[in-house]
């Protein structure tokens, strides 16, 4: 089967594997549409997880049951699912806990164990979500929007009960348009974006969000405006801002993967005096099944959000680019029905 492969920290290229074999309690996928995340390009260069080379990347996907172990009943050939790739280990504190995502011994498919970006997976049941009739680009959102709800749920955004009244959201690209979008699911009202690409914010804008521009007056004048703030750019100097633009008794919330030797210099005293919540989170925590209900209720619009699907072989490019144009969103891998 044809896969992107990564050889060696930095290496990666198209390969011709051999098929998966089929092992007890385990069904092969044959993947419909896989999702290109910035984990991927840092798992690329061993600076995420523990560095499993020779690796098939990809953790965000979806696609059709071709065939299952004997011993399998809850899914059969022909079942459409999205991959849960979180494989924690169930008994350490956190997992004890109901903290899956921080497993002290966490693997995934895509990190620790070959993922999406191949025409077959080979995927443990208990990973496996049915998805209907959802679109398999759609449903290959499942993961993305499954880390915004664990990011939401930390900061404790509950639809029906503790609501923003408005919110500010850093970073226009697909993960931050996602969260964006998400509070509004939750019925937040008023969801602003901030970002430095005019270009992104514009789409921003189209999908029904408040374009601000960062460093700009107009943003400026909001401080403590916002009951919610979220980063999700993964940039420290963000970060620290975050507190300037949060309201008094709001939350604001480190979602962006900034470098572990960052630092940001925040006053203790104005959380304290001003009641800020700071929280913070980490990957997806076995919610695959919500996101999936909020895709099948959308009305497209997070759909909007995949601005390329390509074949394995041109997607391999985009391994190694350094920036890209901002009307690139959401890159998947396609394969043809």
């Amino acid at each position: 089967m044809k896969a992107i492969r990564f050889a060696a920290a930095g290496v990666a290229g198209m390969a011709d594997l051999e098929m998966p074999r089929i092992k007890a309690g385990h069904a092969l996928v044959r993947v419909r549409a896989a999702g290109l995340c910035h984990t991927d390009i840092e798992v690329l260069h061993g600076r995420y997880g523990v560095g499993a080379f020779p690796l098939v990347p990809g953790h965000e996907y979806a696609g059709t049951v071709e065939a299952v172990a004997d011993d399998v009943v809850t899914v059969k050939p022909g079942d459409r699912v999205a991959i849960d790739p979180n494989i924690p280990c169930g008994h350490c504190a956190a997992c004890r806990k109901g903290l899956t995502n921080l497993c002290a011994s966490l693997k995934a498919y895509g990190v620790t164990e070959n993922g999406g970006f191949a025409e077959f997976s080979l995927v443990a049941v208990a990973h496996l979500h049915n998805i209907g009739d959802l679109a398999f680009d759609t449903a290959a959102l499942a993961e993305p929007l499954a880390c915004v709800l664990n990011g939401l749920g930390a900061a404790g955004v509950e639809a029906g009960k503790n609501v923003p009244g408005n919110a500010l959201v850093f970073g226009a690209g697909p993960i931050g348009l996602l969260m964006a979008l998400s509070l509004k699911a939750k019925g937040v009202g008023s969801v602003a974006v901030a970002d430095i690409s005019e270009q992104r914010l514009a789409f921003a804008e189209a999908l029904g969000l408040e374009p601000l521009v960062s460093g700009s007056q107009a943003l400026s004048t909001r401080a403590r405006g916002f009951d919610f703030v979220a980063d999700a750019t993964g940039v420290a100097k963000v970060v620290e801002g975050m507190i300037g633009f949060t309201a008094d008794g709001g939350t604001a919330l480190v979602f962006g993967v900034c470098a572990p030797d960052a630092r940001i210099s925040v006053a203790p005293f104005e959380i304290f005096r001003r009641q800020i919540r700071l929280a913070g989170s980490h990957s997806l925590n076995r919610n695959i099944p919500q996101a999936l209900d909020i895709l099948k209720r959308d009305d497209g619009t997070m759909a909007r959000l995949v601005s390329h699907q390509l074949p394995l072989s041109e997607l391999l490019p985009f391994f190694s680019k350094s920036s890209g144009d901002p009307a690139t969103m959401k890159v998947q891998f396609s394969a043809e029905s």
